[in-house]
């Protein structure tokens, strides 16, 4: 058969409506007229379009789904087959790739694995199956039914247990500009929660749920396995979704609501669609209260916000709702407008591992109870999801290689929207289960610090070279990479160049590549363009390299510049010490580089007339001496006095004085540690 004969018309694939009843598949004929979808200008290519109908019984806690797919070939290279991710077979078994990293990793607890006894309840776990699969033809264009042809492979570690990445071959090649539509019917067991997706009681959240075709690029088809520390990569497309559930639940899903239905059997159908997006989550519950306000700018274009909040946690819908307008705010203003006009905030049931995970139009935040101002909960988790739209979202690169152009650019976005907005977040511990917290309102937080992630990337900066595919990293520590490393790099880029120069080359970075896939050099070329030079010395060393940095004063000493030591010829020669010379002081200080990363810095000498001198060390050699002629002694030298370099991984080292306060030190932290330690022994007396 022709090639053109395989394809429905893009915008027709893509909207064709096919009803929830059974999982038999329908011919184009009898299948219903297409709905209007796709009536917005297109902002993204739309060659990967999909029309779904899926129904959620509580009752077995299955889903029963039906697409209609509508692919096209955007590349120069043909293909003869298609991939399709099937993301929860992940959770099958402990025998997949994902359950593998995970455990080895221990990223998370492991009661979200399994329970006391080392077994996880059956019902508990998740499976996606495809019960029939075909090639949709147009006109009198024969239909070929590939329900039987497709093969799992795993092209990145060849596990044969692993079931993630369907490989589906075609009759014929679709070349470029070509397009080709599948219809799937699948059911799913839906689990209790792996990785943000799946149920606590009557809470539902679901993501990751249908079957997701690949991204196909010049260099071959761009579809990996699931892997525990990455996530995920797609197409932008337009989605029309309709969702079942049981009459009374509150819906909230990717997307604005087109419409509503109740049907004889006691359920709603919620119709929601959204252009110009690369995936699609919907949650569900009876317990939801739904609120709503709108953002506003005086530059910006408006944005409705939609609140999904649990009962319990009545009273800080504010909270979120500020959160997610500075959000908005900040970065609109930082580095370009927000296009959809509505989100959806979801706040997860308490539990439910469900929290702090971000979806195009909908993110989930996360709270408690007892949720004290001034602790960064849920402000900092709703800042971050609801940023994510920004670089995950709009600027979707592949996050399975390259997880730190969303997760790290966001990471250090967020830090300084949190800090600029609530400079004094002080630390909080949680006992009892994280359900009391404690607030110790004298230890504040510091963006450098744990905004940035520094504890946390300390430990593990040598794990691995940022510039490895993000799937390759090891699962216990990829998140500091990802995350911490590159908050920090960028942190640092920040106060090398300047935030104007920073904020201008993510501007340029995000207004160039919104809508496409952008790569690492692409984000370079930006930030090169911005500062007015080329940094390649310092991406290289802190993306294509494991390097790390360390500066430290190693001697500083301070005597009089006259003759000390042996003066006079041979016999004659007598000890001087130098003390009862009236001229200057000569200091020196021995500035080293410890670590193998290189950076500029400066070195501060602070004297005891209260005047200072500042030099500037290229930082290349090993170590590096500075002297200075001063009427007074030395008090103290610094090593990168204004911090700029954030991946300096041992800030002790970086000072040295010739009068030491330890005991002034010693004596002040006691004393605030010991009121602490007699208030928490007070409190937990009471409890007792």
């Amino acid at each position: 058969m022709r090639r053109a004969s395989l394809g429905l018309s893009l915008v027709a694939a893509a909207t064709l409506a096919l009803p929830v009843e059974g999982l038999r598949l329908q011919s184009p004929a009898t299948a219903p007229a297409p709905a209007e979808a796709g009536s917005t200008p297109a902002l993204s290519p739309r060659n990967a379009n999909y029309s779904i109908d899926v129904e959620l019984d509580p009752k077995t806690r299955t889903l029963s789904g039906r697409a209609v797919i509508a692919w096209r070939n955007i590349t120069s290279r043909p293909t003869s087959e298609l991939r399709l991710h099937l993301y929860w077979n992940a959770w099958r078994n402990t025998h997949s790739t994902w359950m593998r990293e995970q455990l080895r990793g221990r990223q998370r607890r492991h009661s979200m694995l399994f329970d006391t006894t080392g077994d996880r309840p059956a019902g508990d776990w998740a499976s996606i199956d495809i019960t029939a699969l075909r090639l949709l033809g147009s006109g009198e264009a024969a239909l070929v039914d590939l329900t039987n042809a497709g093969q799992f492979i795993a092209p990145d570690d060849g596990n044969p247990d692993d079931r993630t990445l369907l490989a589906v071959p075609l009759p014929e090649p679709v070349r470029p500009g070509g397009t080709v539509t599948l219809e799937v019917a699948w059911t799913s067991r839906v689990p209790r929660t792996f990785a943000r997706t799946g149920r606590v009681g009557d809470y539902y959240f679901i993501a990751h749920w249908f079957p997701k075709i690949g991204v196909l690029d010049d260099r071959g088809w761009q579809a990996h396995q699931f892997h525990a520390g990455t996530e995920f990569f797609a197409d932008f497309g337009v989605y029309d979704v309709r969702i079942t559930v049981p009459r009374g639940w509150v819906v909230g899903a990717t997307g604005r609501e087109r419409e509503r239905r109740d049907t004889a059997a006691g359920r709603t159908v919620h119709r929601y669609v959204q252009e110009d997006v690369h995936d699609f989550a919907w949650t569900a519950s009876p317990d939801y209260v739904e609120h709503r306000e709108t953002f506003r700018h005086p530059t910006l274009p408006p944005v409705e916000m939609r609140l999904l909040l649990m009962p319990e946690h009545a009273g800080q819908e504010q909270r979120y709702f500020a959160a997610t307008a500075l959000a908005l705010r900040k970065y609109g203003e930082w580095f370009g407008p927000y296009p959809y006009g509505h989100i959806t905030i979801v706040d997860p049931a308490w539990q439910s591992g469900a929290g702090g995970m971000e979806y195009p139009t909908l993110f989930t935040g996360g709270t408690r109870w007892l949720a004290p101002d001034g602790t960064g909960d849920p402000e900092a988790v709703t800042v971050h999801e609801a940023g994510h739209q920004f670089f995950y979202g709009i600027v979707a690169s592949n996050e399975f290689e390259h997880a730190w152009l969303d997760e790290g650019i966001n990471s250090w976005a967020e830090a300084r929207v949190m800090f600029e907005e609530y400079p004094e977040q002080a630390l909080t511990l949680r006992f009892f289960g994280g359900f009391v917290p404690w607030v110790i309102r004298d230890a504040l937080l510091t963006r450098e610090v744990h905004g940035n992630g520094m504890p946390g990337y300390r430990m593990f900066a040598t794990s691995d070279v940022p510039a490895t595919p993000s799937w390759r990293y090891f699962p216990g520590s990829g998140a500091r990479i990802t995350y911490s490393k590159t908050a920090l790099w960028l942190h640092t880029l920040e106060r090398h160049i300047g935030w104007e120069r920073m904020q201008q080359g993510l501007s340029r970075y995000f207004e160039r590549h919104r809508f496409s896939h952008p790569e690492p050099d692409d984000f370079f070329a930006a930030i090169n363009d911005a500062a007015g030079q080329d940094l390649t010395w310092f991406f290289d060393q802190v993306y294509r390299s494991s390097r790390v940095f360390d500066y430290a004063i190693g001697q500083l000493t301070t005597t009089r510049s006259g003759p000390r030591g042996f003066v006079g010829d041979g016999d004659r020669a007598v000890f001087s010490t130098g003390e009862r010379h009236e001229g200057p002081w000569r200091t020196e200080v021995v500035v080293r580089r410890i670590g193998d990363g290189i950076f500029p810095v400066d070195v501060l000498v602070t004297f005891e007339d209260g005047t200072t001198a500042r030099e500037r060390w290229d930082g290349r050699d090993r170590w590096t001496l500075l002297v200075f002629e001063r009427p007074s002694p030395a008090v103290s030298a610094v090593v990168d006095p204004d911090h700029v370099l954030l991946l300096d991984v041992n800030l002790t080292n970086n000072s040295e004085t010739r009068r030491p306060r330890a005991a002034e030190a010693a004596r002040h932290w006691a004393g605030r540690w010991w009121i602490w330690l007699q208030d928490l022994a007070l409190t937990y007396g009471f409890f007792l």
